[in-house]
């Protein structure tokens, strides 16, 4: 993402949500729910069995293929085979394996027939052809197979199934349909190895089973999107949803950089000869930056050495090993040098040693789990306090921001996010000094266990040599471990509070961009302003631009625009106002409600409603606009902006950079990468799931389809441009730099409307048959020759649905079944016939029957009975149309009012309730009851453009703050 500036509204803006989180209180925290560790069985003593029992059937079939079959094959193919898939094993020794490992298959088939509906299927790989006849015998659900032929076949161990829970978390027992063996081994192979299992600590970190990580990497590896897994690969990952995977990914990265910067360490200390046994075991043990850099600290280029490195330059290395092996020989005054600095006396030689140990020490890794472990069981606390340069010389302006942490103190198990991220502004801004406070109970049994237990000497020590022992203990307490505690502890925080902060930045633009859209209307947008008037723009619902205008509203010229407005509106038969959020906004937004409630506009029924214009002067000046719009002042493209924002929410708003619509919590504090990551994968999710018609839709929209680019992008553009509309989703193989893989992402979120191609090729028929007599004699005495693309394509009604590609032979197959057609999907009589066939038969054994999973055959019913045109957006909200306004002196305690959610955040939402102001409703108001039941959530909260009704809990007058309660959700 660019770092183009944001407007002084939007900044504004944030600034206010922040202003509310510093006067918030604490919400509960959230205590982490613990599991059994599962390992994958191994049943290397059936794998034998598994090829021999399916080895005569594929020859067989293989053989019987006709070779009229293998030349259509060979048609559809392009440049090598097309996307892999995975047919599912036969029931019979499937599920009693996972259920009962150790058991024999005999009667397994029976017992499995007779499994609840929830127990997933287990499947194999094969390959997809098309549509070839063998594929009748041999469904295909969704994952593809390594490589391009059908000799890289995995066998059925190779995958993992689980029951997906609702939620990610990890399970205590073993489900049915607990999974046998990981997507391609039970072990993965990374390109730096470390000491630890990559697998294992993903798991750990993430909350999420061992069996679903290796699922995962081996997805990510494979340059899988997160869009094409969520909906196509439901059973290889539990059914988790987008948020999850991205977390998985993130900490999978940093795992990786890790590794790779600790291999990086372990070579260039090797090659300057510094690399010990030791060093290299300790770098391959870390898992952390925090851990890697206190390790390698010592050894980086340009360190002037520690204080340890220089007594062991002057010998006294053998002297501390002395110490704790062998103390009965050691005489330290043997060590002393009269000649040498550092060796001069008793008390610098013993200082030597003391530093040489408490290196030691402070680098062992028992020594550090165990005061990791100790500080988890005590209570340690991180504290914040006014700075003394800040309380003489600050912004007494910005101080008060922070008046809640002047005198700040809380464990470090319950903070919350926010309030770690409000802590490290008030430090970066110099006005708080913050501190870890870990108690002296931690560092007193800390020394005593590393005297008498870990470091116990192995002979009787003097008192001399116990007394430098000692001190050697508490030295690197102090001065290496307690410090590296304090790093870690911080560093800990922080993280957790970015990732927080950027998943609800990217809850919230979800919701943003998932805005129902207000489909056949015109409206008229108003960028309003003072000085260079409200800028107008009236667009038709085809998102055509009728009339573009500028009015002076409020320079004392009101009346005589309203003529004006009023022309327009009657013009262009337009009731719906759509005012931006910016400077002039409350004065605008009360002219119209004005009018409105005069009856001005008579005899239209005029309503208008307040959007967000976060990013709309960004966007106005920038070169898709000037492409998009090249004639038009770029003060009124922001106008067109707002209208469009509401017309078709998600199209619009693409078109901005994610962070500067304006809907998250310190996003200028947080990893920018982190953030741009994030946002954008959001983005690509929300534009994958709603669905592009390939042949309407802008080329920015297609940049965001799973598997596209901005280059693939454009080559689909001149494509269509070039050789007309696409026809079958076959025929995106035909783009330039569209290969396999690329399809594979992005074929099951592009639409092809039937209606549309239907009349295309009726016209193009009809063309040709004009010229059929000059195509016969230019024919005559020659060979065939080649059909055009509109001849030899023909439409398939599966491509307007959400079914991929891999999974039609099974959709057609599913059709035969219930006795539909093809050509009555999303009618009432092909949901009548699904209905029935799944009543009758059931949905797990109808997927045995047609030898698929119960996701794919879910997904083929919902694309199947899913109505023409269907939009996943119409489940959420629409923005808010309003006649009326009510003023900020209007508002009393228990005043009731509906409004609109404007932003989240973890300490409260924030809700517009038409005054100018938003009011909050603080995080311990919502609770699960006053949410709706109806509606599917990801979280216990409320996301931005949902409409709630709200009473006045308080109105601070002197700081235009208003205290809401959440009544319900409308």
């Amino acid at each position: 993402m660019s770092s183009l500036p944001r407007r002084v509204k939007s900044e504004a803006k944030a600034l206010t949500s922040e202003d509310y989180e510093l006067s918030s209180l604490n919400s509960s925290s959230e205590s982490d729910q613990e599991e059994e560790e599962w390992e994958p069985e191994s049943k290397m003593a059936k794998r034998p069995r598994l090829p021999k029992k399916n080895e005569a059937k594929p020859k067989k079939v293989a053989a019987s293929r006709s070779a009229a079959a293998r030349k259509k094959v060979k048609k559809v193919a392009v440049k090598e085979e097309m996307d892999a898939s995975l047919p599912v094993a036969p029931a019979k020794d499937t599920r009693t394996q996972l259920l009962k490992p150790k058991e024999e298959d005999a009667d397994t088939k029976t017992k499995t027939l007779n499994q609840k509906l929830k127990v997933p299927i287990k499947m194999e790989v094969n390959s997809f052809q098309g549509q070839s006849s063998e594929r009748d015998e041999k469904p295909s659900t969704s994952v593809p197979v390594v490589g391009n032929h059908v000799k890289h076949e995995k066998s059925e161990k190779d995958f993992a199934f689980d029951e997906p829970p609702f939620k990610k978390v990890k399970l205590t027992t073993c489900p049915e349909g607990k999974p046998a063996k990981n997507l391609g081994g039970s072990k993965v192979k990374e390109e730096f190895e470390m000491n630890w299992d990559i697998v294992q600590a993903l798991s750990e970190i993430t909350n999420v089973e061992p069996w679903v990580c290796a699922n995962l990497i081996h997805l990510f590896q494979e340059e899988n999107t997160i869009p094409f897994i969520v909906r196509y690969r439901k059973e290889l990952i539990n059914n988790l949803e987008a948020d999850a995977l991205r977390e998985v990914q993130q900490t999978l990265e940093e795992l990786r950089t890790v590794a790779k910067k600790a291999h990086a360490m372990i070579q260039k200390l090797k090659k300057e000869g510094k690399l010990s046994g030791c060093l290299s075991t300790a770098l391959l043990n870390c898992r952390t930056l925090e851990e890697l850099d206190h390790v390698s600290a010592p050894y980086k280029t340009g360190s002037k050495g520690t204080k340890a490195q220089r007594a062991k330059q002057l010998g006294l290395e053998s002297a501390a090993l002395s110490l704790l092996h062998n103390p009965m020989e050691l005489n330290l005054f043997s060590y002393i040098r009269p000649n040498t600095k550092g060796l001069l006396t008793i008390q610098e030689v013993e200082a030597g040693v003391q530093h040489i140990l408490a290196d030691i020490f402070a680098k062992d890794k028992d020594t550090l789990d165990f005061i990791r472990k100790l500080c988890q069981q005590r209570y340690i606390c991180i504290q914040s306090a006014l700075a003394k340069v800040s309380s003489k010389s600050g912004n007494e302006k910005d101080i008060d921001k922070f008046q809640l942490y002047h005198e700040f103190s809380c464990n470090i198990k319950n903070i919350q996010h926010h309030q770690i991220l409000a802590i490290n502004r008030g430090e970066n801004l110099k006005i708080l000094t913050v501190k870890v406070n870990i108690p002296d109970g931690v560092k007193n049994e800390f020394c005593w266990w590393c005297v008498n237990e870990r470091w116990r000497p192995k002979q009787f020590l003097k008192p001399e040599l116990m007394r430098i022992l000692r001190n050697s203990v508490e030295d690197a307490y102090k001065r290496l471990i307690y410090p590296l505690l304090c790093r870690e502890f911080r560093s800990k925080l922080t993280s957790d509070a970015e990732k927080e902060s950027v998943m609800m930045f990217g809850r919230n633009l979800r919701q943003l961009l998932l805005t129902s859209p207000v489909r056949g209307r015109t409206l008229m947008g108003v960028d309003p302003g003072y000085k260079h008037g409200c800028k107008l723009a009236i667009i038709s619902p085809t998102s055509q631009i009728l009339h573009t205008d500028v009015v002076y509203l409020h320079s004392g010229q009101g009346f005589r625009e309203a003529e004006k407005i009023k022309k327009l509106l009657l013009q262009h038969n337009c009731s719906t106002v759509v005012i931006g959020n910016g400077t002039a906004c409350r004065e605008t937004e009360a002219y119209f409600a004005d009018l409105i409630m005069k009856k001005y506009f008579a005899p239209l029924d005029v309503v208008y409603c307040i959007v967000s214009e976060a990013g709309a002067s960004i966007y106005s000046v920038s070169p898709e606009a000037s492409k998009e719009m090249p004639d038009l002042d770029p003060n009124l493209r922001s106008a067109v902006s707002i209208a469009r924002r509401v017309q078709d929410p998600l199209a619009e708003l693409v078109k901005i950079e994610p962070k500067h619509i304006g809907v998250g919590m310190y996003q200028h504090d947080v990893s920018q990468t982190l953030l741009k990551a994030t946002l954008d994968s959001v983005v690509e999710e929300c534009v994958s799931f709603v669905g592009v018609d390939i042949n309407i839709c802008s080329e920015i929209l297609l940049r965001h389809i799973a598997g596209l680019n901005a280059n693939r992008a454009k080559n689909i553009i001149e494509w269509r441009e070039k050789n007309g509309p696409f026809i079958n989703r076959e025929q995106l193989k035909e783009v330039k730099g569209l290969g396999p893989k690329s399809f594979q992402q992005c074929a099951g979120f592009i639409r092809i409307n039937q209606e549309y191609i239907k009349t295309f090729c009726s016209s193009k028929k009809a063309e040709l048959g004009s010229h059929a007599l000059l195509t016969k004699a230019s024919a005559q005495g020659k060979k065939k020759s080649k059909p055009t693309p509109c001849a030899s394509r023909q439409p398939n009604p599966l491509d307007q649905t959400c079914i991929h590609p891999e999974s039609y032979n099974i959709a057609m197959r599913f059709l035969s079944l219930i006795g539909g057609n093809a050509n009555d999907i999303g009618k009432s009589d092909m949901q009548h016939k699904v209905n029935a066939a799944i009543q009758k038969e059931g949905l797990e054994d109808t997927a045995k029957r047609l030898n698929t999973t119960v996701h794919t055959l879910q997904l083929i019913i919902d694309g199947l009975t899913q109505p023409e045109g269907f939009d996943i957006r119409t489940d959420f909200d629409k923005p808010d149309f309003k006649k009326s306004i009510v003023c900020f002196e209007d508002l009393s305690v228990g005043t009731v009012l509906t409004g609109k959610v404007e932003n989240a955040t973890p300490f409260g939402v924030f809700v517009d309730i038409g005054v100018g102001k938003a009011g909050l409703i603080p995080v311990r108001n919502i609770t699960e009851a006053k949410l709706s039941k109806v509606k599917k959530r990801r979280s216990l909260g409320l996301g931005p453009g949902e409409r709630v009704e709200v009473k006045v809990l308080n109105v601070d007058v002197a700081r235009l703050r208003i205290t809401l309660d959440l009544l319900r959700v409308l």
